[in-house]
């Protein structure tokens, strides 16, 4: 049994041919056609927790008419240098 690698993206060529080069032909195209198997029945809808932190904390400006972000929003950046804690925010322009 053969598997086509132009199908293949570049990470999953470099993984058939790792364990090629470890267990052998055989066990590895076995083990990487069930790997590839149970790649494509997962699901792949996971949830940042960071961008749901920010929308429950901005949820309670949803009717402030004084509250506006603009037409182009901002950059949230986690602060940088030493005994810097908190977030950056800046207006993108």
């Amino acid at each position: 049994m053969s598997i086509d690698q132009s199908t293949l993206n570049k990470g999953q060529v470099r993984k058939l041919n790792a364990l090629r080069k470890s267990v052998g032909d055989d066990i590895a195209e076995d083990a990487f056609s069930k790997w590839l198997k149970s790649l494509s029945q997962t699901p792949k809808d996971v949830r940042d927790p960071v961008a749901d932190a920010l929308v429950a904390a901005l949820d309670q400006f949803k009717d402030d008419k004084t509250f506006r972000l603009g037409t182009k929003g901002y950059v949230l950046k986690r602060s940088k240098g030493k005994g810097a804690s908190g977030f950056v925010a800046q207006k993108v322009t």
